[in-house]
């Protein structure tokens, strides 16, 4: 019941209107007021961004701030994988032979996500983890290895909530919602498949590196609203890190894992 409920009244708030007004007013100069009260709500450490409250412009523009130099240490040696993005990790697991993955759970289809049959048959025996954005993360995305970029493509046109109770109860968000891939090869040879989530009402992801080349910890893109990113590893090519429970926090930079030389 709880599940219906919460499936109406996403739907009946997701149309094209509201999504329109609210994505207006975030940009408008009168949603900058709302950036003092924003901060404080989500705890947002101020101490760490490249400008002063002041002088963000709107509240969009107060989302997608930037960091100052050197906020996040990127320590990786050969073969070590960072975290993309300031998140929870809320799921870790392996892909099914039906190519599917349970979050939550909650099973999605692989496929679904990805629309590559060819592309989805790589990873399937594979690691997955899921990194949840929330409102009080900053929301630019890096790049968890250094590599370079086989395929860029983007699926979907509407985004519902990618929060707990989203990817309890949405219907497949992860798989449904406006969705921005980026397969990576790395210099180990291996394939990362990034999925970049939009979420609820603005599905605005924004590419900011366009180069074939990518560099460990190099802006990629980055979100105008709380989302998700997905990444996906071929079999038997990733070693996680030894997380103690479920969600866990990470912060650009921090290793959760590494590549095997050898497949």
């Amino acid at each position: 019941m709880k599940e219906r409920v919460y499936r109406h009244c996403i739907e009946l708030t997701n149309g094209r209107w509201s999504s329109a007004l609210i994505k207006k007013f975030a940009y408008s100069k009168w949603s900058r007021y709302m950036i003092p009260s924003f901060a404080k709500v989500y705890q947002i450490n101020i101490g760490e961004m490249e400008k002063q409250l002041n002088e963000y412009r709107s509240l969009h523009e107060f989302f997608i701030r930037k960091l100052k130099a050197n906020s996040r240490k990127i320590d990786a040696v050969a073969g070590e994988i960072i975290s993309p993005v300031d998140a929870v990790i809320e799921d870790i697991g392996k892909v099914k032979s039906d190519q599917s993955i349970i979050v939550k759970g909650k099973t999605y289809s692989v496929y679904d996500m990805l629309g590559d049959e060819k592309i989805v048959k790589k990873y399937v025996g594979g690691t997955y983890l899921i990194f949840y954005l929330s409102p009080s993360h900053y929301h630019r995305i890096h790049c968890p290895a250094t590599g370079i970029v086989i395929k860029r493509w983007t699926l979907g046109n509407k985004s519902y909530p990618v929060n707990k109770y989203g990817l309890k109860w949405g219907k497949s968000t992860l798989s449904r919602n406006y969705r921005s891939i980026t397969e990576i090869k790395t210099e180990e040879g291996n394939g990362i498949c990034m999925v970049k989530v939009g979420a609820m009402f603005i599905n605005s992801i924004i590419l900011s590196h366009h180069k074939e080349h990518l560099v460990q910890g190099e802006e990629m893109a980055y979100f105008s609203f709380g989302s998700t990113v997905v990444l996906l590893f071929e079999k038997n090519t990733f070693i996680q890190k030894d997380f103690p429970s479920m969600p866990y926090p990470v912060k650009i930079g921090e290793i959760i894992g590494e590549m095997r030389k050898e497949v």
